[in-house]
């Protein structure tokens, strides 16, 4: 019977060199018999001479590269079938996996490859082409003896072959089990640390090559030990399991969670901001940790101490950045149990500053301490109040009077922060209610640059509203440009909001490039010019950059307002470029409600720009909007 042959298709002589060499005892022993080619072209050619168990086929070659030799070699009738392996060390991401497989692959393999994986993947398709060609035999076989044994024999022959093949699907299912026992952790099903080390491997690689960064979480179970002697072996069992399935909850499908052994667990956060997200991770499963595991009928707790190294601030390769991330953790068990601790310093102090931010305005939040101070905004033809933004301060017991810029950018627990929005959505709600008793109706704006568009806001605003008697068109949301992507997911909580009777205004328009699409999309009514573009009027093209930002929302039918006006100059340009209202030191700085409430109510009473209550205007009426539940 002849030897079955494998083919290799690389263009680098040195990746080539490699991989013959990984395979070179198989060679040795005539198990098959190893053909190369070093393009796709000549690829096709040895596909066309002769038949081959599989081929080892490199994704990045120039010219026809491997993608497009797999088509060609599958367009053929007499290779349709034949499996392909791709083997690249350039695109380690599940769209060129994907890609790879949509081309008619069997497998997509990551270099370095380790040699006893790739023996046994080619070895499982030789064996295959093997017993193949042993059924060819039989058949054969069966054919030359069908007239001289009878049917009997016939029936004989044909029950052989049934367990012959029976036997191939039978290895090549064990195959495919023990490549999964070789990279998986049998209890957990988590990755194992020698599949670990590989995939961090390849996530230096990928950082190294495209200037990129990764996080590793380090953690340790607090009070196994215990567990295990005091509740048994198979209650650490089932917990270890549990642990798993949380972490894997916790983190994004595309992060790596790996058991190293024992209660020792791993989660690599790679691809973009993973660094920058590491400590909101680690709360993440901190917080997963510290509700009760039901084992056995029985609640067990226990806590996660998480050490955090990040690459490459904190490490030159794989390896050491295990070490490290492990010695972070250890710091963590031995600071305080359930703690999370990086590896390197500055990041621990800045984290403890922040969990200090959190709980000092948890506490200014139970404890009545925020305000809101009212920044006019005035009309720029009259000068008169067109209405006031709802401005967030903190009385800090220390510090004192914070604006909001000053302390929320500390905060990154998001639920904190959507509390501190709903408080200030109903606060600035009372207050227009309050004013309106008093016979003073102002349009009132407030400021979202904290909050995530998602239905909830809808129903907090619709609730506040309904519980002050606020009418539509009174409060306007001031949403910052970054809140307004995916365009698809905010679209139905803005239309929701519009329905309410709430106009919608993007804050700092131009500071986070929001499409044109979004902006033609979504149902806006207003856009504020961000400062920067306010400041730059004097500078060279700056008076052109806001001429083509007010022509964009005419085109649009959004009103203009230009913020932080502070000079005489400014106000006389905006003027002239047909700005509709503005804020800033020309109208006036932020004021008390009280101070508002004087002010419109001095008949004669003048501040700065601002004249009496007899001027103010009522809101603009909403534009005809399908969504609007008034039409």
């Amino acid at each position: 019977m002849q030897i079955p042959k494998v083919l290799l298709v690389n263009d680098d002589a040195a990746s080539l060199l490699a991989l013959e060499t990984a395979l070179a005892g198989a060679t040795r022993g005539n198990e098959y018999e190893l053909i190369t080619a070093t393009s796709g072209q000549q690829a096709l050619r040895e596909v066309l001479t002769h038949e081959f168990a599989v081929i080892l086929l490199d994704v990045n070659m120039p010219g026809m590269d491997g993608y497009q030799t797999a088509e060609a070699i599958h367009s053929h009738p007499r290779s349709a079938a034949l499996p392909i392996i791709f083997i690249t060390a350039h695109y380690p991401d599940e769209l060129h996996r994907l890609k790879a497989y949509q081309a008619g692959a069997v497998d997509y393999l990551f270099t370095p490859v380790i040699p006893q994986v790739l023996q046994t993947k080619v070895r499982v398709f030789v064996e295959l082409t093997k017993y193949n060609l042993a059924l060819v035999a039989k058949t054969e076989e069966l054919a030359r003896l069908y007239d001289d044994l009878g049917a009997q024999r016939l029936q004989d022959l044909e029950r052989i072959n049934g367990e012959l093949e029976l036997e191939v699907a039978e290895r090549k299912l064990a195959e495919q089990r023990a490549h999964e026992l070789s990279i998986r952790d049998a209890l957990t099903g988590l990755l194992n640390r020698r599949a670990l080390i590989h995939q961090l491997e390849h996530a230096v690689a990928f950082a190294d090559r495209h200037a990129g960064e990764f996080a590793l979480l380090f953690l340790d179970l607090d009070q196994f030990k215990r567990i295990n002697d005091t509740l048994g072996h198979e209650t650490g069992d089932e917990l270890l399991r549990q642990v798993a399935a949380r972490l894997l909850a916790a983190v994004r499908a595309s992060d790596v969670v790996a058991r190293l052994g024992g209660d020792e667990f791993v989660v690599l956060l790679a691809g973009p901001g993973a660094a920058a997200n590491a400590a909101g991770v680690a709360r993440k499963i901190e917080q997963a940790n510290q509700q009760p595991y039901e084992i056995g009928g029985k609640q067990v707790r226990t806590a996660a101490s998480i050490g955090i190294g990040l690459y490459p601030q904190d490490a030159a390769n794989a390896a050491t950045l295990l070490r490290n991330a492990d010695f972070a953790m250890y710091h963590a068990k031995r600071h305080r149990r359930g703690s999370i601790v990086f590896f390197r310093e500055e990041l621990n102090t800045l984290e403890v500053e922040r969990a200090r931010w959190a709980a000092e305005l948890q506490q200014a939040l139970d404890g009545d301490e925020l305000t809101l101070l009212f920044l006019p905004k005035a009309d720029m033809d009259s000068g008169a109040l067109a209405g006031v933004e709802a401005l967030l301060h903190w009385r800090h017991r220390s510090l004192g009077l914070l604006a909001a810029p000053a302390f929320l950018p500390q905060v990154n627990d998001r639920a904190l922060l959507e509390r501190v929005s709903e408080w200030t959505i109903g606060a600035a709600c009372a207050q227009a209610a309050r004013w309106r008793r008093q016979g003073q109706s102002l349009p009132i704006s407030v400021n979202l640059a904290g909050a995530r568009i998602e239905p909830a806001l809808a129903q907090w605003v619709a609730t506040h509203m309904e519980k002050c008697g606020l009418e539509a068109g009174w409060l306007e949301l001031e949403i910052a440009e970054h809140l307004l992507s995916p365009a698809d997911e905010a679209r139905p909580v803005l239309q929701a909001l519009r329905a309410a009777g709430v106009r919608l205004a993007v804050d700092d328009f131009g500071s986070a490039g929001a499409s044109l699409t979004a902006l033609r999309d979504l149902p806006f009514d207003a856009i504020k010019i961000d400062c920067a573009f306010v400041r730059d009027l004097g500078a060279p093209g700056g008076a052109d950059m806001v001429a083509a930002i007010i022509h964009l929302a005419r085109a649009l039918g959004l009103s203009v307002l230009a913020q932080s006006v502070d000079t005489d100059e400014q106000l006389a340009q905006l003027r002239a470029l047909g700005c509709d209202q503005y804020q800033g030191a020309m109208v006036s700085q932020p004021l008390a409600a009280d101070t508002v409430s004087d002010l419109l109510a001095s008949a004669g009473a003048k501040h700065s720009t601002i004249t009496s209550r007899t001027q103010i205007r009522p809101p603009h009426s909403l534009p005809k909007n399908e969504d609007n539940v008034d039409e």
